[in-house]
């Protein structure tokens, strides 16, 4: 089966998310858990960017700002519990698969969405969801994708059952579906104490996360939804800061950037400028060198300069004298 794709390519399944960020965070002292930062990013707004795909963002708590346009939605009464605000959070979706997720996953990321899509997917049982079990083999009921049709036909007999959701716990309803699961240690690390949030914050500061986090974090603040070749624009960097100077580096890649909203935007359009101002600065250190090296071969050439002595302009034959 071909890989998941956001809406809108080819052969792809429609999903909507469903983001729960109304929790209580007592082990935070009540502190707004989904405001906290991360990596200069709000925790709700690194999940947010992890579901941009879904057809539909629905996040279940009491409306802020949000780096991405969401639709809001709240459970009677507030505080019910995670099986209240799944009930409210899925009555404002309508695609047939649903992400759900908590809204303290610093490193949940856009592969771990596709992959739970298709594991859900590729399962011939069909499995009612697919969830992510954390490094202990705990299963994480908010990092995972399920069946809307499932999820609402549980919740709705629960909600017979025991007249309501409220106060009901998560596992009361995952007890009742089939599920498969995935492993992801990664994207199954959440933010429960602030040492857990000191852990997050010096992960994304180590070496090999550092840059990507930043891009990230850049894309966010600046509203640009742009997949971009890193490797092709430090790349770039690098050979305008040997083949002409240090300070070409930041203004060329500021420049690409120009040139390609130009262009009318895109990930193609950063590309072909980026080939363009390389093969620029290819040719600017290719002409750089064979002048240099023309003035080494003047250098080292004899010199033709007339002096004393037998030499040009001066008879060695017998006749002279």
């Amino acid at each position: 089966m071909t890989a998941y794709e956001p809406p809108g390519g080819p052969g792809t399944e429609v999903f909507d998310a469903v983001v729960l960020a109304g929790g209580a965070a007592r082990r935070l002292g009540g502190t707004d858990k989904p405001a906290v930062r991360v990596g200069g990013r709000a925790l709700l707004d690194r999940v947010l960017s992890a579901c941009a795909g879904a057809a539909r963002t629905v996040v279940v708590a009491g409306p802020r700002p949000t780096a991405r346009p969401v639709l809001w939605a709240r459970e009677e009464p507030p505080g019910g519990g995670p099986l209240a605000a799944l009930g409210a959070g899925l009555r404002r979706t309508t695609a047939p698969y649903v992400v759900v997720l908590s809204a303290d996953l610093p490193f949940l990321d856009e592969e771990t969405v596709r992959r739970l899509l298709d594991a859900l997917l590729a399962d011939q049982g069909p499995a009612d969801g697919v969830l992510v079990t954390d490094p202990d083999g705990r299963d994480q009921p908010l990092v995972a994708a399920y069946r809307a049709g499932s999820l609402r036909r549980e919740l709705a007999r629960l909600a017979v059952e025991h007249d309501g959701l409220t106060g009901l716990p998560l596992r009361r309803l995952t007890a009742a579906l089939r599920l498969t699961r995935i492993t992801d240690p990664l994207a199954s690390f959440d933010c429960d104490t602030w040492d857990d949030i000191a852990a997050a914050r010096a992960r994304i500061r180590e070496h090999g996360h550092v840059l990507d986090e930043w891009i990230s974090a850049v894309k966010d603040e600046l509203g640009i939804d742009l997949d971009v070749d890193i490797t092709e624009l430090l790349d770039l960097a690098r050979d305008a800061a040997h083949s002409v100077a240090r300070p070409a580096a930041p203004l060329t890649t500021f420049l690409i950037g120009y040139a390609a909203a130009q262009a009318g935007g895109g990930p193609e359009a950063v590309t072909e400028a980026a080939r363009k101002a390389s093969a620029l600065a290819l040719r600017w250190a290719d002409e750089a060198t064979s002048e240099a090296a023309s003035e080494a071969k003047a250098e080292a050439a004899p010199d033709a300069t007339p002096h004393s002595g037998p030499g040009v302009g001066q008879d060695t034959g017998p006749a002279a004298g």
